[in-house]
Parts: structure tokens; C-alpha cells; sequence
């Protein structure tokens, strides 16, 4: 790939929302010469690799959607799957994206030398762009525990990104190991196949009711036919995210309205005393991801499902053994146990200037000027970089401002004399102090989480309004950069 006149070649890497959005950003604005790599046989990202049972949204889709796209015809308030990977198809084929993607095509490394970027492939390709944009997520790479004897088991046995849909489950003792985001839809499919069900729980979630109305078709015909009122339903779920984020960063007193309704729901679905004392969080509520599900305590409650707080001491052949010296006897395990968020490209080696590994830039944790660009790897934006993740909203809205942005720095690059924009370092200094100090004041720094590091640092959250990084992300500015040209 070379630049042409049509403007500098760019270089995409995956086909989730991030990918996805910012090709359609670019094409938009003209720019067409764009290639997307997948390592995948399909698109998707997360949304093709998350299969497991009840795998669903628990951001509303009227706000869980591209805002230049909106889908009329949800089925339901929180989509499933099926239904999210299906609009992420239906836009890359509206949109012509289908011929700027390559399936079956890692990514392994990516340097920048003699002022372009040079990406080589498991496969042994290259390929060579003006401008790299990595957008594989935070939510991409499983992650699955350091307990003693995993290897041991003789049962069936995956995480719940790679759901093992040829495993029966029926009759089933199956260890669920995790209660994150993905374990709270799950673990109720899995009851209604199994025989019996043992959550081992290190940390109880906070969990709130969803409110999920399946949509009529006298709706669907009033979103097609009459869009503000579908609007104004994105724009009451962007409110409400918005105050919730503001009681994480600045105000977590205002948390406690959410925390009384967590407390009664538990009241109301888990009536024995002692499981309900097992199921109630020490910490701040959103420290940890506020979950939404109506059926996951309903579930826990049922005599064939236990919930174990007993630490894991080792994985067995025939089960789980806790350090209590118990051995909770499973055919199958599986591990919700969430993904290596904080690695940020963890997989792909990629080198900057004079070949600086960005493992080294980013020796102390992932940090990037409004989590698009690193100082020293000139055309480099990540879309959902570090520090760009959500505790409450949608990241669809992030990733669009992101495109945005990224759109700005390909027109910089489209004008005469400008081979490449470095981000300077004082200025990616002076944003991440910033950023870390006020995230130390945030509710996300009170407790362990997938959020921070081992040291503390959180290197994956916002810590303000979304209206305040779309405002910061609204114009590049060429002063922020080195320009060469």
C-alpha cells in the first residue's frame, strides 16, 4: 500500500465497531485508499467471538449503534449476539467496506522505518501504509487464571470468548469459575441444562435490573418512519449514563441511589440470609463494572446451583479444590474470567522510531495522548486506546469521536509537505497527569478491578462526561504534533 491522490494509504487492524467505524469515517471524507486486516474468517470482533449462551448487550442499542446508522428495528432494548453482529455486517455491506477487508490475515508486528509503516502477518506478509491504526479493543484476548492443576482436568473445559458449542451440557456438573459480565448471562442458560451448577465467586458484582421490553412492531414503524422518536430514547440512555459517570469521578454519594436498589434486589430475589450475605459487594458500587441482568440472582437462589466464596486452591482431574481442603467434584468447567484489558497489543510487536518497542514506552502501563497516539510512533492511532473506556455509556460513542480524530490527522497528512504527525511529549505528559490524578479522586481506584494494574494505575477508564472527550477530540490541533515533512 502507498499513498495516492487520493490521500495516505491507512492501514486498519480488526473488524469489530473500532475498525469498522473508523473505515466509514474515512470513506466518508473521501478517502478510500484503506485496507482492514482480520485475523478472523468473518467480521465482528467481540460480537463473533462471544457465542456463549444469553451473550447480550447491557448498553441499550438505540445507543449501543453507530449514530449515523440507527437501526429501527431492534428486536429488544439489550440486544443479543445475533442481532449485534448482524447490524455490524448489514453496515460493512451498506457502507462497501467488504473489498478493503482481508480475513485470515494477523497481525504480528508493525514498525515504522523510512517514514511509512511496515505490518507483517502470521501468514509471512507485508504490508506498508502511511498511517496504522490498531483498533483490536480492550475486551479481545481471554484471559484464564494461574491456578495450580488447570491442565489436569479430565473434563471438558473453555472460557466463555470461546464457547465450546460442541460440549453437551446436559446432566451436567459444571464449575463456573468468575462472575463478571459474561458469567451473569450465562450461568442462568447453563441451569437450564445442567444438573447442578457451582459458581465460585471471588468478589460479588453489583447487579441491577435491566429494563429489556421486547420491541412491537407499531414501534419498529415509529423508528423508521418517524426517527426523533428513537432519538429521544438514545438521548435518555446517554443522560442517564452520563450522571452515572458523574457519580463514579466526582460524586460517588450520588452512587448510593444505585446501591439502595442494588441492596433491594437482592431482598427481593435472595431470601436465605446467609447466600444474600455472600452476594453482597464491600466495595463502591461501579469500582467493579455494574452489572444488569433480571435473572441472575433468580438463578443463584435455586437448590441446584451453589455459590462458593471458598478461594480455589487447585484444579483437579475430576474437579475444583478449594483451600478449604473440599473438592467440588465437575464434569465441565468454565471460565468467565474476563480479558487482558490492560495489555494493550499485547500480541503485535510494535516499533516506532529508531525501532523503539512501544512494550518499552509503555513499560509503566498503556498511555496515549487522548488515547489515540504515542509520542515516537509518528501516523500511529489507536482506537480504543488506554484511558478511553467507559464505566457507564455506550463506547460506540467513544469510538466515533475517535474516528473522528483520526479522519483530522489523515487530512493533515493529505496536505503537501507533511509526511507525519508525532505526537510531542510534553504533551502526552501533560494529558496523562492530568488523567491519572483525576481517576485517583474516581470510585475505580477504591478496589482491585480489571480496570487498574497490579501498581494501581488505571490505564483503561475516562475519568469524565463523554461530552467532555468529545469536546477534546472535536479538532486536532497540528501544535500538539511534531510535523515532518
Amino acid at each position: 500500500m502507498t499513498g495516492s491522490a487520493k490521500g495516505p494509504s491507512v492501514l486498519i487492524v480488526g473488524t469489530g465497531f473500532g475498525g469498522i467505524g473508523t473505515a466509514i469515517e474515512l470513506k466518508r471524507a473521501g478517502f478510500t485508499d484503506f485496507t482492514i486486516l482480520e485475523s478472523a474468517a468473518e467480521p465482528g470482533g467481540v460480537w463473533r467471538d462471544n457465542t456463549y449462551p444469553g451473550a447480550a448487550c447491557d448498553i441499550p442499542s438505540p445507543l449501543y449503534s453507530f449514530s449515523f446508522e440507527p437501526n429501527p428495528r431492534w428486536p429488544k432494548r439489550f440486544s443479543y449476539q445475533p442481532d449485534i453482529l448482524a447490524y455490524l455486517r448489514g453496515v460493512i455491506t451498506k457502507y462497501g467496506l467488504e473489498p478493503h477487508i482481508r480475513y485470515g490475515t494477523e497481525v504480528t508486528g508493525a514498525a515504522f522505518e523510512d517514514g511509512v509503516w511496515r505490518v507483517e502477518t502470521k501468514n509471512g506478509e507485508t504490508f506498508e501504509a502511511d498511517v496504522f491504526v490498531p483498533a483490536v479493543g480492550q475486551l479481545s484476548r481471554p484471559v484464564l487464571p494461574t491456578i495450580p492443576g488447570r491442565d489436569r482436568f479430565a473434563g471438558a473445559a473453555f472460557h466463555s470468548a470461546r464457547w465450546d458449542h460442541d460440549v453437551d451440557l446436559h446432566g451436567k456438573r459444571v464449575a463456573v469459575i468468575g462472575t463478571g459480565a459474561s458469567a451473569v448471562q450465562f450461568v442462568p442458560e447453563l441451569r437450564k441444562q445442567a444438573k447442578h451448577v457451582t459458581v465460585f465467586q471471588r468478589t460479588p458484582p453489583y447487579v441491577l435490573a435491566k429494563s429489556d421490553p421486547t420491541y412491537h412492531g407499531w414501534q419498529h414503524w415509529l423508528f423508521e418512519h418517524l426517527p426523533p422518536t428513537q432519538l429521544l430514547g438514545r438521548l435518555r440512555i446517554f443522560l442517564l449514563a452520563e450522571y452515572a459517570t458523574y457519580a463514579m469521578t466526582r460524586h460517588p454519594v450520588l452512587a448510593k441511589m444505585f446501591e439502595l436498589r442494588a441492596a433491594q434486589l437482592r431482598r427481593r430475589h435472595i431470601k436465605d440470609p446467609a447466600l444474600r450475605a455472600k452476594l453482597t459487594p464491600d466495595y463502591p458500587l461501579g469500582c467493579k463494572r455494574i452489572l444488569f441482568t433480571n435473572e441472575y440472582l433468580p438463578a443463584l437462589a435455586q437448590p441446584d446451583v451453589d455459590v462458593e466464596t471458598a478461594r480455589i486452591g487447585e484444579i483437579t482431574e475430576t474437579g475444583v479444590r478449594t483451600e478449604d481442603g473440599v473438592e467440588h467434584e465437575a464434569d465441565v468447567i468454565v471460565y468467565g474470567t474476563g480479558f487482558a484489558a490492560t495489555d494493550f497489543l499485547g500480541q503485535i510487536d510494535v516499533r516506532g522510531l529508531d525501532g523503539r518497542p512501544l512494550k518499552d514506552a509503555w513499560s509503566g502501563g498503556a498511555r496515549a495522548y487522548l488515547g489515540i497516539t504515542v509520542p515516537g510512533f509518528p501516523n500511529m492511532f489507536c482506537v480504543y486506546g488506554p484511558n478511553t473506556n467507559l464505566g457507564a455509556g455506550s463506547i460506540i460513542y467513544m469510538i466515533e469521536r475517535q474516528a473522528r480524530y483520526i479522519r483530522q490527522a489523515v487530512e493533515q497528512l493529505s496536505r503537501p509537505g507533511v509526511s507525519y504527525l508525532d505526537v510531542l511529549p510534553e504533551v502526552e505528559a501533560r494529558y496523562d497527569d492530568e488523567v491519572q490524578a483525576r481517576l485517583g479522586h474516581s470510585v475505580w481506584s477504591a478496589c482491585t478491578s480489571w480496570y487498574r494494574q497490579a501498581d494501581g494505575r488505571v490505564t483503561t477508564n475516562w475519568p469524565g462526561l463523554v461530552t467532555e472527550y468529545d469536546r477534546r477530540t472535536r479538532r486536532l490541533d497540528p501544535a500538539d504534533f511534531r510535523v515532518v515533512a
